[in-house]
């Protein structure tokens, strides 16, 4: 008996054939790079701007009464964390692990007296207050007047009698290295888009 080898013949593709299928392979391989490349870009892209919202620009939300009618409970704001503020700057601090805004009213060295209507002198001088509406000794325990610690700041919240604030002991004075930024504008809600002096 003889054994039959079958020969199977190949079939060669067309030169269109394979054409289209070099031109799908390229297709695909352009499409993976051009993917990695976008998702790479966008997490590249995204990580920036957390680091600049939370080193730089951090945008916090008003949570109290306390810079009533400056800020309101709810309102968002942005800050700029470069580490320069004055007297009369509305800023950002941490206080235990809260964080609180309250403007600044004097720093190192400032002599600081409140009179018992709530009348606010530093270093003699009386301090014009317009965004004040109410003015009150509040929740003062300190002996006054007060002279600044070197490498901090005196800090009042606009509304006077409902703020714990440096005229406290509980808060007081606060150290340079606890402020998360000077305000600069309140962003929230939209219609009450403001620039904060």
């Amino acid at each position: 008996m003889s054994e039959k080898k079958e020969v199977q013949q190949l079939e060669i593709p067309s030169v269109d054939l394979l054409e289209g299928e070099l031109k799908r392979t390229r297709y695909n391989a352009r499409y993976r790079r051009t993917l990695r490349t976008t998702i790479f870009s966008l997490l590249l892209v995204a990580a920036a701007a957390v680091i600049i919202a939370v080193l730089l620009l951090p945008v916090l939300q008003i949570s109290s009464g306390s810079m009533e009618n400056t800020l309101v409970d709810g309102d968002m704001v942005i800050s700029l964390n470069n580490g320069k503020y004055k007297t009369g700057d509305i800023i950002g601090f941490y206080y235990n692990n809260v964080v609180l805004i309250k403007r600044v009213i004097a720093t190192s060295g400032d002599w600081v007296d409140i009179a018992e209507d709530g009348t606010v002198t530093v270093n003699g001088v009386v301090l014009d207050e317009p965004y004040v509406e109410e003015k009150a000794l509040g929740d003062c325990n300190i002996k006054l007047p007060y002279q600044v610690p070197q490498g901090k700041c005196f800090v009042l919240g606009d509304n006077r009698t409902e703020s714990v604030d440096s005229r406290n002991t509980a808060v007081g004075c606060i150290s340079n290295d606890v402020v998360l930024g000077k305000l600069l504008a309140r962003i929230w809600p939209l219609k009450s888009f403001t620039l904060l002096n």
